[in-house]
């Protein structure tokens, strides 16, 4: 989700409108392989790398099939959210791509743009409704199990196969989400009998993980996981601040440059992270909505596969970064 901290295209053609601030993005290219005036409005969740890099494949897609795509970001907040959908009814665009800030406060308004002939595509994030045409997201579950199978691997390598483990969540903004991230680390590293789970705490984003990782400490822990992009941030942080490098593992969910700089850093705090895969995500979500909007065959839940990233591997880091730039 990520979530849980800039990149506009030289070839996106940004336009402000007057009423709801909206960027609009026009592109243009073989417009034979899309419906004739077809117009996307994407909502992104939150201004981060995932978003910023969910909107960059959306745009991309956009441009290789000749639709005119219209972004704007709903800043965490379901009432702008709300807003943005009504604004992209009232436009009457052809289909909405959008991260559903709440799997039921959603609805109501994506309904009423369902009702109105948009074409519904959920990606991330899904509601609890089946009028979406599409929902793509990232096996949430394995996104945490996948590092807590590289955490429960560190630990019976480094530490004898017992650790005192402290987990930060986002579960209370995300219960589907981020409950399932936490579930499926939970759910690897305790296998090992010496591992024992000290503390499970909410923070999502960077200065205020810092600041409770870092009362924390006193804790004594190993091993610290993160669910999201911010919380990570802000774990590697307080350890690094704490003088604690070496002593103290961070192991989180969510890829982002920062990430990947803390994974190159002499350091050692952060081990490794599991990342979704944002660009590949805004682009399937856009190749749903034009064949939604054709009329052709959509699939209704599409999953997407996490990425490994570890300190281990410092080529595949150094080229994953090269994408960002």
């Amino acid at each position: 989700m990520r979530i849980h901290p800039r990149l506009f295209y030289s070839h996106t053609l940004i336009r402000l409108f007057a009423a709801g601030t909206f960027v609009a993005t026009s592109l243009a290219c073989d417009k034979s392989s899309a419906p004739k005036d077809a117009r996307i409005g994407a909502i992104l969740m939150q201004q981060d790398q995932f978003f910023r890099s969910n909107e960059q494949g959306m745009t991309d897609r956009a441009a290789e099939l000749g639709v005119s795509l219209s972004a704007q970001n709903a800043a965490g907040a379901l009432d702008k959210e709300i807003s943005l959908i009504d604004a992209f009814i009232a436009r009457k665009v052809s289909a909405i791509l959008v991260s559903p800030l709440s799997s039921k406060g959603s609805i109501n308004a994506l309904r009423r743009a369902h009702d109105a002939g948009i074409k519904i595509i959920t990606y991330n994030n899904s509601i609890d409704a089946d009028f979406p045409a599409c929902r793509i997201e990232s096996d949430q579950t394995e996104l945490g199990a996948s590092t807590g199978r590289t955490a429960r691997a560190y630990v019976e390598k480094n530490l004898g196969g017992k650790a005192r483990v402290v987990l930060i969540g986002f579960s209370t903004q995300l219960p589907e989400q981020g409950g399932a991230r936490q579930r499926g680390f939970r759910d690897e590293i305790t296998k090992l009998p010496g591992v024992e789970i000290i503390a499970e705490q909410d923070a999502w984003l960077a200065p205020k993980a810092a600041e409770i990782v870092s009362e924390l400490l006193t804790k004594n822990p190993d091993v610290i996981w993160a669910a999201n992009e911010g919380g990570t941030v802000g774990s590697a942080m307080a350890v690094r601040n704490a003088g604690k490098a070496g002593t103290i593992a961070v192991f989180g969910t969510d890829v982002s440059r920062q990430l990947i700089e803390f994974l190159l850093a002499d350091d050692g705090i952060l081990v490794a992270v599991t990342g979704q895969k944002p660009r590949e995500m805004g682009a399937t979500a856009v190749d749903s909505a034009v064949k939604a909007v054709r009329g052709e065959a959509v699939e209704k839940s599409k999953t997407l596969p996490g990425e490994l990233f570890h300190r281990a591997e410092p080529k595949k880091l150094r080229a994953y970064l090269k994408t960002l730039e």
